[in-house]
C-alpha cells in the first residue's frame, strides 16, 4: 500500500510539472553601436532578459561568431520572474569598417526558446594617420 501512495505521488509532481518551462523573454535581441573610433579599444552592451516561465533559466553557454566578439554571463540560475543580463563586448583595434556579429545563447528552456541569437553591429573608423 505505502509503495502504491509512494508511485501515485511521483506521478502526480511529474503530471504538475510537466508543463513547467523556463523561458528567456529578452528586452530586445539587437543593438546597433552606431560609429565608433578604432582607438577606443572595445565597445560593449548588456542585453536583459526575464525568466517568464515557471522553473529556474540557466545560461548554459554563449557563443560568439568570431574571436573579436566576447560575450560574458552568470552562471546562477534565475528564478521565475527576475531578470538577468548578457554582456557583449567587441573588439574594435584592427577592425576598421562596418561589423555585424552574434552571439547565440543556449538555455535549458525546451522547444523554440532554446537558442536565442543576439545581434550587434557598428562601424568603426579608423585610425587617424599621423
Amino acid at each position: 500500500m505505502k509503495r502504491l501512495a509512494f508511485i501515485l505521488l511521483i506521478t502526480v509532481a511529474t503530471v504538475m510539472t510537466a508543463g513547467a518551462d523556463a523561458v528567456a523573454s529578452f528586452t530586445t535581441n539587437y543593438h546597433d553601436f552606431g560609429t565608433v573610433k578604432e582607438e577606443r579599444g572595445s565597445v560593449s552592451h548588456e542585453f536583459e532578459f526575464t525568466n517568464t516561465g515557471d522553473t529556474p533559466l540557466l545560461i548554459v553557454n554563449a557563443v560568439a561568431s568570431c574571436g573579436c566578439t566576447r560575450p560574458q554571463f552568470d552562471t546562477k540560475p534565475i528564478k521565475p520572474g527576475k531578470t538577468g543580463k548578457i554582456k557583449v563586448t567587441y573588439s574594435t583595434v584592427g577592425r576598421p569598417g562596418a561589423f555585424s556579429k552574434t552571439v547565440r545563447v543556449q538555455t535549458n528552456a525546451k522547444g523554440n526558446t532554446k537558442t536565442v541569437v543576439l545581434l550587434i553591429e557598428g562601424t568603426v573608423t579608423p585610425k587617424s594617420q599621423r
